[in-house]
């Protein structure tokens, strides 16, 4: 019902910069197909149009830059988690508060089956439309979200089932109320408890990976990235406030950053980049969320063969052999 509620209250998706010339050729060929109905002749052009029309979006995604990647990975039309939990899940049921303060709605979490597994799948929500939007809270998580997420993963741990991460924040709320409840031990205390969780963790970025927030849900055996998602410490308008003190240097600080799923794959951070439908997810949410399914499948069939504690070790390791860097000789 809550995604219902978001998407008819959803606006008309707006279009990026770079998509306009595919946006423009598609409009075309709407108008053609509907005269086509009384002039059949019109058919070939149609066909020239549409082939041009593939050809032209996979020319320009196939050379897109980091922010524009960024900007991608932003889009408000791009599947949510609540819109794969729809497509991936079934039986899904939601479970809220963490039994210490209340519930947070920017988190969503709970039970269900994926292909035939009992899994607890817990993923961040934006929400669509204005209402959504406020109640979750733009998708930044309070204390009690991350709280409530490693409730659920401790009792998943109990049940012995497996846990599906879906990231999609800016970042964790930094207001002063999240604050006072304690934000940043919260979001410790999921790091610390889900490294050694004794069940298959797969996390997956599916849109914004943003900071301290989106690490929260991040600590897992398997890391995927979609195709243009981004996962970084700091968004690129912060890293260029504090760098260059100037907003308009943003896209050489997404450049700077190697924050797309490529850069981040390259650096041994990602196991595995997921395709999206051809021009983003936004596309078709269908296709993106059939892909993203059968790498979770594979990789979680993969896991559910380990002991415990190989789950551990390797999950210890893995994160042990995150990062390098360079010791500089001494004078």
């Amino acid at each position: 019902m809550a995604e219902t509620a978001e998407r008819m209250d959803s606006p008309a998706a707006p279009v990026l910069d770079f998509e306009r010339p595919i946006v423009d050729l598609e409009r075309k060929i709407e108008g053609l197909v509907k005269v086509s109905r009384e002039a059949p002749e019109l058919r070939p052009q149609i066909d020239l149009l549409e082939s041009r029309a593939r050809e032209l979006q996979r020319e320009i995604f196939a050379d897109l830059s980091p922010w524009q990647k960024v900007q991608l990975s932003r889009h408000p039309a791009r599947p949510y988690t609540l819109d794969y939990i729809e497509r991936l899940i079934d039986g899904f049921i939601e479970l809220h508060g963490d039994r210490r303060y209340g519930d947070d709605p920017a988190i969503v979490a709970g039970f269900g089956l994926f292909e035939g597994t009992p899994v607890l799948l817990v993923g961040q929500q934006k929400g669509r439309g204005t209402k959504e939007k406020v109640r979750r809270n733009f998708g930044q998580p309070k204390p009690e979200g991350y709280r409530k997420a490693l409730r659920l993963m401790d009792l998943a741990a109990r049940m012995r089932r497996p846990i599906i991460c879906l990231i999609d924040t800016q970042g964790a709320y930094p207001g002063i109320d999240a604050e006072e409840r304690g934000q940043a031990e919260a979001i410790a205390k999921n790091l610390e408890v889900m490294a050694g969780l004794p069940v298959p963790i797969v996390c997956a970025v599916i849109g914004e990976g943003g900071s301290g927030g989106a690490l929260a849900l991040g600590v897992g055996d398997r890391i995927l990235m979609l195709e243009y998602a981004t996962y970084s410490v700091i968004s690129p308008e912060g890293c260029a406030s504090i760098l260059w003190r100037d907003d308009s240097k943003k896209p050489e600080a997404a450049a700077a950053m190697k924050m797309t799923a490529t850069d981040l794959q390259r650096l041994a951070i990602v196991d595995e980049i997921v395709p999206e439908a051809l021009g983003g997810a936004h596309r078709d949410h269908d296709i993106t969320a059939r892909n993203l399914g059968d790498v979770i499948r594979r990789h979680l069939a993969e896991l559910m063969l380990l002991s415990p504690e190989t789950l551990r070790a390797r999950r210890y390791a893995k994160f042990r052999r995150i990062g390098a860097f360079v010791e500089s000789g001494g004078g």
